[in-house]
């Protein structure tokens, strides 16, 4: 589904907040900030590593346990060899984020922590999730994706590699420039994520799935792909509820631009309301289905709805599940 009519004519900046204390990263001292707030609702830790992964055979000692013999491998050489597990005590996670041109919308100045657009949100959210798995001392790592794979880092747990991940954040935060196409073409790149996350891990994406190179089946298809290699997904459905999905305007004629195609329509909002809303629900439904069906959780994420409604109540649920 593409973005259409996506867009304001006015473009924003967005000032990156600044603090003065200097342990912290302006960043990182938000998502600080943000995240006490709330933890305290938190009895237990939202997010688990994954048990044990297999690592390698060695030969079987006389006397030990017999437990972990590899009696396929001793049916083929008639030797015996007792497979060796690596303890995965901590979880590997990697944040998805799209940083297409839609998701600029909308577009407004004075972008803040609390007057986000959806890229905004999804920075600050992101960077809120890397304190809690930094207090965990997880290993999380970082790709970000529009036309293109633009970003992707290893999954690290050092102070270091996290200190350089929240650098890399805040130039998301920085004002776009309009005249950058940045098409987006999320199944593409969802599918290099796929193909390059070899160990078992929690991937995390926020985007609002807006593609313009795919249709909805290579969409879905490439969510389906990150499901390989029993990765656990979470799609942050990233949306401005009152004009993507509500479609709220003013009854007045507006002109309207695709902040990726930049192709213009001139119309009455309340023309086109109904017809509109009706597609939009009816691809957020049918991705939320797909979704329930790969097994991946699937939270609409509305950017005015503020981050105490919409990671609290997730990370509760996600708390209660474990």
């Amino acid at each position: 589904m593409d973005s259409g009519v996506f867009s304001y004519l006015k473009y924003g900046i967005v000032p990156i907040e600044q603090s003065r204390f200097q342990k912290y990263n302006p960043l990182e001292f938000i998502a600080r900030q943000v995240v006490e707030g709330f933890i305290t609702g938190l009895h237990k830790s939202p997010f688990h590593g994954f048990s044990v992964e297999f690592a390698e055979h060695r030969l079987y000692n006389n006397g030990e346990s017999t437990r972990h013999i590899d009696w396929k491998l001793y049916a083929r050489t008639d030797k015996l060899f007792v497979k060796r597990f690596e303890e995965e005590t901590n979880l590997r996670c990697r944040f998805v984020i799209d940083n297409s041109s839609s998701m600029y919308f909308p577009v407004k100045e004075n972008i803040s922590l609390e007057n986000p657009n959806k890229i905004t949100f999804s920075t600050y959210a992101v960077a809120c999730l890397m304190y809690l798995l930094r207090k965990q001392r997880d290993a999380v790592g970082l790709s970000v994706f529009s036309d293109t794979l633009e970003m992707r880092t290893q999954a690290r747990s050092s102070d270091a590699h996290h200190k350089y991940l929240y650098h890399e954040l805040e130039k998301y935060l920085l004002p776009h420039n309009p005249a950058e196409r940045n098409i987006t073409n999320a199944a593409h790149s969802l599918h290099l994520i796929a193909e390059n996350t070899h160990k078992r891990s929690l991937v995390v994406i926020f985007s609002d799935m807006f593609d313009s190179n795919a249709g909805n089946e290579e969409l879905f298809s490439a969510l389906q792909h990150l499901k390989h290699n029993k990765h656990e997904v979470i799609l942050f459905h990233v949306v401005d509820k009152q004009k993507e999905v509500d479609f709220e305007f003013e009854n007045r004629p507006y002109r309207f631009v695709d902040m990726e195609t930049k192709e213009e329509l001139k119309i009455n909002p309340r023309l086109v309301k109904e017809e509109y809303a009706r597609g939009v629900s009816a691809f957020t439904k049918d991705l939320a289905l797909r979704c329930a069906s790969y097994h991946i959780d699937f939270v609409e994420a509305d950017i005015n709805s503020g981050f105490d409604q919409i990671l609290l109540p997730y990370l509760l649920k996600r708390q209660k599940m474990n």
